[in-house]
């Protein structure tokens, strides 16, 4: 039996570790990539839960050690308060050493041993196209125009190209929810005095919030969320440092910046309409949501989870994986849960914006007693571990 062919359009982070997923269901896949070495570039880093952990296990890409995924068996979060920092809330492990809060991962390393993974793929074939004109059909199937000619036909295509490509847009009539944060987020990497650095930290400032993100007992990643009606602050690169080290000292120890700021807008999305004919819309162009609970790519890996298991078990019964019956299921199984998470997240990024005092206050005291809650505990560890179940 001839085998199902699929297309990935894009090579970020997602395009990659979702190439290698259906190539485990003995799917061909041709993998359409711009520059695949620019996401070599970046200094970003990614927050994975234990669950997402374990499946990203059985893809069998690279060993699960300290090198690829930073454990963090802890989490703080801290209020501004008159400058000072109090802390407001604490997450330990869960009733288990093996279990962490979180892992954290340099996307450029991941991405770097992904790339090596697919070029020994046999069922996985790079296409470097830096531009694509138009999805159509060809006979039942589906077919791509590049500037070279491409002849071959697909039961699926897979659009992982993010939320601000023209492609995603053309395909579903720019079908989305979509506003504009008025923050950018600032990312960098710190080496610092060897410590334990196993605590993933949030501090809720008077205007952003600062996270420091474990990547080894000598590094830590910076992701600062920032408004930009911070007398434009942002656009202020000594400041901007400047403020890091007077923020992060109370933590680390002899600082210096091993990277560039990296700054990018802020937005939420959420795509209303995932598929079309044999086109799947995956990743951030079917949602983006805000930094600061780290669950971006957490959801990615969550609708890959059950993308892989639709299909696999639609093959087993010799269907075909693009029809829009099966492209239906996945997007009824995961749209609900994705919206909710997604509003969700959203909610709490407004609760931590009230800058007025009694709000505040009120905000901090209201944390500081879920903190002594550890049935509360409980439950935002599986939310964030599983994402919601319903």
């Amino acid at each position: 039996m001839q085998k199902q062919k699929v297309c990935i359009i894009g090579a970020g982070l997602t395009g990659l570790i979702t190439a290698v997923c259906l190539s485990k269901l003995n799917l061909e896949i041709d993998l359409v990539a711009d520059n695949m070495n620019q996401n070599l570039q970046s200094f970003r880093t990614t927050a994975i839960s234990q669950d997402n952990l374990e499946f990203i296990k059985k893809l069998q890409i690279f060993k699960i050690n300290k090198q690829n995924f930073w454990p963090c068996s802890k989490m703080e979060l801290y209020t501004e308060n008159k400058h000072k920092l109090s802390k407001i809330f604490q997450l330990d492990n869960i009733n288990s050493e093996n279990k962490q809060i979180l892992y954290m991962m340099e996307n450029s390393k991941v991405t770097k041993k992904i790339i090596e993974k697919i070029k020994e793929d046999k069922l996985i074939k790079i296409k470097n196209e830096n531009k694509i004109s138009e999805i159509f059909n060809s006979g039942f199937l589906k077919s791509i125009n590049t500037k070279e000619k491409n002849n071959s036909k697909y039961n699926l295509v897979i659009v992982c190209v993010g939320n601000s490509s023209i492609l995603d847009k053309f395909i579903l009539d720019n079908n989305i929810f979509n506003h504009s944060y008025g923050e950018v987020s600032i990312t960098t990497v710190l080496e610092h005095t060897f410590n334990t650095n196993n605590t993933a930290t949030q501090i809720f400032l008077n205007d952003g919030i600062l996270a420091l993100l474990p990547i080894s007992n000598t590094k830590t990643s910076i992701v600062w969320s920032l408004k930009k009606n911070s007398s434009n602050k942002y656009n202020d690169k000594s400041y901007i440092k400047n403020e890091i080290k007077n923020y992060v000292k109370k933590f680390l120890k002899n600082i210096k910046f091993a990277s560039n700021l990296e700054i990018r807008d802020l937005n939420l999305l959420i795509r209303k309409k995932y598929f079309d004919e044999r086109i799947l819309l995956f990743g951030d162009a079917l949602h983006v949501v805000h930094p600061l609970a780290g669950q971006g790519f957490n959801m990615i890996l969550r609708d890959l989870i059950s993308l892989e298991k639709i299909l696999k078990n639609k093959m087993n019964l010799g269907l075909d994986i693009g029809s829009s019956d099966i492209l239906s299921e996945f997007s009824n199984e995961i749209k609900s849960r994705n919206l909710a998470y997604s509003l969700g997240i959203d909610f709490i990024q407004k609760g931590f914006s009230f800058q007025k005092k009694p709000i505040k206050n009120f905000r901090d005291q209201v944390i500081k007693v879920l903190d002594q809650n550890y049935y509360i505990k409980d439950i935002f560890y599986n939310i964030a571990n599983k994402g919601l179940r319903f």
